[in-house]
Formats: structure tokens, C-alpha cells, sequence
């Protein structure tokens, strides 16, 4: 089952972009069988600077890859931005490889891709690019978006075993809107620089529960948007998605588009943030 999933979604994917490479590697996760689960990931490297920082990207409930089997906008937009600036990015695919194409449908604590699935692909994409002479292992970040920022939470929580043990953990980690709850039941003990992004109006992955676990150490950075939703940093107009059962009113649907003043700002945070851990 892995293994056809794994097919299937490379065989929908289009021939790369010029500079980007299609790569795969093994997780730190096991299919049911006990193999390593094989992952497929895009490589965005830095033309000239070697060895360069580099950062994995994370994609949220969506996956990584739009109806067309294109690598997604947002991954698209983060990974040649990043690389105007110097950094390599590596999008990691966490659903196709297990068969799933999204999981944004399917109830929390139903979900058939789990955080735990994902902190292990972020784990071992770690591990990948600190193995790579192109990169410099020192200046390895974590990016995440929605389902993938709550990976960057996971995977950066040093009350979590495999985050304690890793071999390689990175320098920073950057959150856009994340679902904050999991891990603040859990306790939040940040292994490295934390910036959270969320929007005020958020009606997926509430901004309180975020803003209350950045209290827990100084060593998050967390800015809210006023009035601005789920997926703030987009370019599509913001639209009420009734297929989404989850959220801070279940069954009434959820919002997400962008806010431009939201972008720019969380763009230029960003910018900052990345600049100084350089």
C-alpha cells in the first residue's frame, strides 16, 4: 500500500522546474510491514554559494502538491524566495508516500497521516540535508504551514523522545499558523529559536492556544494578525470551507484566504528572524 502510493504520486508529478530536483529518502517512520517509509521530496539547492543554510518546508493538510500534481504555489513562492536569499529548501511530500493525497477532510484523531508520522519525515529530512556537502549542517531550519506547523511543534519538542535523541536538530523553526493544542497539553520545551505566526481570526487553528504556549519561553516569537484568517500569507481571496470538520466551531466549516497586509508583514518577520540566525 505504501509502496503503490508512493507511485501514484510520483507518476502525477510533472517534469521539475530548472534548479529543482526530485529526491527521495527514507523516514525515521515504519509502514505496517516494519520497512522504512520512502519519502519524496523536491530540492530546491543554491546556485553559487556552497555550502549553503538550508531549511525543510513543510506542507499543511493539503499536501504538497495542487490538483494538478504541480508542487503546490506556497511551497513554490517560500522555496525560490528562500533561495533568492541564499537558503536551500527541501519540500518534503508526508501524505503521498502513505497514500493520501490530503487529510484536511478527515476529523482530527481520525487522521490517517499522523504528527508523529510527520515529526519522524522531519527528523530524517534533517538528517538529509545536514549528510549533503552542499549544506551547511550548523544552519538547518524547519518551516511548516497549518498541519505542518503543528510538525514543526512535534518535531521541536524536546519532551518528545525522538526530538531529544535526534542526531540532528536544527538551529531555528518558523510556524505559520499552527494548531498550538497538542502541544501545549503536552508541555512545549523548544529545542531552538521558535517564531509563530497566526492570525487573529482564525477559525481553524485558534490563535489563543499559540499565544498561550509562546508564554512558556523566551525563546518564542509569536505575532498575531488582526482580522486575518487561516492561510494568511496567500494570494487566494478568503472563502468558508464547509468540507473541513474540524476547527473552533466543528461543523460550521472553517475560513482561510489571504490578507495582504498579514503577508507582507509575516514575510518581512520572517525575513528578520532568518537574518539573524545567520
Amino acid at each position: 500500500m505504501m509502496l503503490q502510493g508512493l507511485l501514484v504520486a510520483l507518476a502525477l508529478l510533472p517534469a521539475v522546474a530548472s534548479g529543482q530536483q526530485r529526491v527521495s529518502f527514507d523516514s525515521l517512520d515504519r509502514d505496517a510491514a516494519g520497512a522504512p517509509v520512502a519519502l519524496a521530496a523536491d530540492w530546491f539547492p543554491v546556485a553559487g554559494r556552497q555550502p549553503a543554510p538550508a531549511v525543510v518546508l513543510l506542507h499543511g493538510c493539503g499536501g504538497a502538491y495542487d490538483r494538478r500534481g504541480r508542487l503546490g504555489e506556497r511551497m513554490r513562492d517560500y522555496a525560490g524566495w528562500l533561495g533568492a536569499q541564499g537558503v536551500a529548501a527541501l519540500v518534503v511530500d508526508s501524505l503521498g508516500p502513505r497514500g493520501e493525497r490530503e487529510i484536511c477532510t478527515q476529523r482530527i484523531g481520525e487522521r490517517r497521516v499522523t504528527q508523529a508520522n510527520r515529526r519522524r519525515d522531519a527528523l530524517a529530512a534533517l538528517a538529509w540535508l545536514a549528510a549533503r556537502a552542499d549544506v551547511q549542517p550548523d544552519r538547518l531550519g524547519l518551516i511548516g504551514w497549518s498541519n505542518g506547523g503543528s510538525t514543526v511543534l512535534a518535531a521541536t519538542n524536546l519532551t518528545q523522545r525522538e526530538v531529544e535523541r535526534a542526531a540532528v536538530r536544527p538551529s531555528f523553526a518558523v510556524a505559520f499558523y499552527p494548531g498550538c493544542e497538542a502541544d501545549l497539553k503536552r508541555g512545549y520545551r523548544p529545542a531552538v529559536p521558535l517564531l509563530v505566526m497566526v492570525g487573529e481570526a482564525d477559525d481553524w487553528t485558534a490563535a489563543a492556544p499559540c499565544r498561550e504556549l509562546a508564554g512558556t519561553d523566551r525563546r518564542i516569537e509569536f505575532h498575531a494578525f488582526a482580522g486575518a484568517y487561516h492561510g494568511f500569507d496567500g494570494s487566494d481571496p478568503v472563502r468558508l470551507r464547509r468540507d473541513v470538520p474540524n476547527g473552533t466551531r466543528p461543523g460550521e466549516g472553517v475560513h482561510v484566504g489571504g490578507d495582504p497586509a498579514a503577508r507582507e508583514r509575516s514575510r518581512e518577520l520572517l525575513a528578520d528572524f532568518l537574518a539573524r540566525r545567520r
